[in-house]
């Protein structure tokens, strides 16, 4: 006889198998949708460095995050596929960098170097931004104006050497010095007075300068420059595109002026601030 109690059990038993087959699917489902991952902070290195080199080499672990970024180019009818290839070149600045004249950008925030709204809105659909790198709003320190991430990194390198610094120029600073050549048009740009400091203390300071995230150099006037310390804040979004030249050949071992000179610098681990700050 099939009883009520007997009825009741199979459909129990229905429901609980509809789970079981279910639970599945929707797991799959869920896998299949989840979006790549790129890394900002390895675009905006790649985004430095690669346009500076002389082959076709790669950024270290930035392969994967600037195919993401290029693919999303290429979508948008801005690279073409033969420069699809992990390879954040010259090629591909100029392509992000009408992307960001898309979207309205102009001066600084269209140089081709990804900031965080432009490589989100790039990436809808397609990618999720991880490691954001923001430049934050503009401040004035020591008299000069600089942005919060270039504020938080000189007053750490401040306190590593031991004591406060004298600007003689800051950030946003469009056409201010000639011999800059472009350089503190954006973020990310700073030059130090080195008055009344002896050899060791400045070389100390440009020690402690590139180890939080600057690329420093002591300028000359056998370089065209009265002397200074000229430093610029590695992967600031805000860089002018003399600044990011300049951040590249830092990596790539030169001395950051025109005719790309090898580094005269102390010899530093080279690392950004959020690598600093990470340890």
């Amino acid at each position: 006889m099939f009883t009520k109690a007997a009825a009741l059990t199979a459909l129990t038993s229905a429901v609980l198998a509809t789970f079981a087959v279910a639970a599945p699917a929707q797991a799959g489902t869920a896998a299949t949708t989840a979006l790549p991952t790129a890394n900002m902070e390895a675009v905006l290195k790649a985004a430095q460095i690669d346009p500076r080199r002389a082959d076709d080499t790669q950024t270290p672990g930035a392969h994967d995050s600037v195919l993401l970024v290029e693919q999303a180019l290429e979508a948008k009818g801005l690279l073409a596929g033969e420069y699809v290839d992990g390879y954040f070149g010259t090629t591909t600045i100029t392509a992000y960098s009408a992307y960001q004249k898309s979207l309205g950008y102009t001066g600084i925030d269209a140089s081709g170097l990804p900031g965080k709204t432009s490589l989100e809105k790039l990436g809808e659909s397609r990618y999720t931004v991880t490691n954001p790198v923001s430049a934050g709003s503009q401040v004035t320190y020591h008299g000069k104006t600089l942005n919060t991430r270039t504020k938080a990194m000189l007053v750490a390198a401040e306190g590593k050497a031991g004591f406060q610094v004298t600007l003689t120029q800051g950030s946003y600073n469009p056409g201010g010095v000639d011999a800059s050549a472009g350089t503190h048009d954006g973020g990310g740009a700073m030059d130090i007075s080195v008055s009344g400091l002896s050899s060791t203390t400045r070389t100390n300071l440009l020690k402690a300068l590139r180890a939080v995230g600057f690329a420093a150099w002591y300028r000359t006037p056998a370089q065209g420059f009265e002397y200074h310390i000229h430093a610029m804040a590695i992967s600031d979004p805000d860089l002018s595109s003399g600044a990011q030249h300049q951040t590249g050949d830092y990596y790539l071992g030169m001395n950051g002026l025109a005719g790309r000179g090898a580094d005269d610098g102390p010899s530093v681990p080279k690392v950004t601030w959020e690598e600093y700050q990470r340890g």
